[in-house]
């Protein structure tokens, strides 16, 4: 994947679609952690906690892309992928069990370890989506997180307005997911022999996750009703 290409371009966007309805706890967090520091010290509590964020994302997000090629563990990591896609339709309430920490550094501390155990989804998503393409990660990371962390109430205002961007997020995710699975070493041959077959796995993956989300969400709502 070469820079400056309709194909970076599209990685790029997916990187950071999937990064911002991921994140939205991330971003709670972020505000726990720092909410009993001085107003003075909060900005920069955030600031560098994101800053460490960001660096330990990127670490291990470059050692999932290495891990991804070897053979099993895209198909694998695929499969992880459906899951996460169908627990964001789920809207299930997420306790971080944060407390807010005491001083400049405790809330740094807070923030980076918090991010990397909460980011795992994120990091497994963006290796999928970049295709071994460092720069891609390095790029997407550097411009989604910090737009999550100073910029959570508006997403999460915008995700709770507009319910379809979660359905977007779910589905690039299933994409994702899919192509993790038809480019594994071990059964790439296979697609590779059948050139629908690819386009097929996307299909149903999407349509299975947006379409069994959708309904499981009419079906709940039946039974707040009822």
């Amino acid at each position: 994947m070469d820079f400056l290409t309709p194909e970076f371009f599209s990685g790029l966007a997916a990187i950071i679609l999937l990064d911002l309805v991921l994140a939205g706890d991330n971003a709670i967090v972020i505000a726990l952690a720092a909410r009993n520091l001085p107003r003075h010290l909060q900005k920069k509590a955030v600031f560098w906690g994101t800053f460490g964020a960001i660096a330990l994302r990127i670490a291990l997000t470059f050692a999932v892309i290495w891990l991804l090629k070897l053979p099993g563990l895209m198909l694998a990591g695929g499969i992880l992928l459906l899951p996460i896609a169908w627990k964001l339709l789920k809207h299930e309430e997420h306790d971080p069990n944060i407390t807010p920490a005491s001083s400049f550094w405790a809330a740094i501390r807070t923030i980076v370890i918090a991010d990397a155990l909460m980011g795992l989804d994120n990091v497994l998503a963006i290796a999928g989506a970049a295709k071994g393409h460092m720069g891609l990660v390095v790029l997407g990371l550097a411009i989604s997180v910090p737009l999550v962390v100073w910029g959570s109430t508006l997403i999460l205002k915008l995700i709770e307005r507009f319910p379809v961007v979660v359905y977007i997020g779910a589905g690039a995710i299933a994409w994702t997911a899919a192509r993790m699975i038809a480019h594994d070493h071990l059964v790439a041959p296979w697609f590779d022999a059948r050139p629908w077959a690819p386009w097929l796995l996307d299909a149903i993956l999407v349509a299975g996750i947006c379409g069994g989300g959708w309904l499981w969400a009419r079906r709940a709502q039946r039974r707040a009703l009822a």
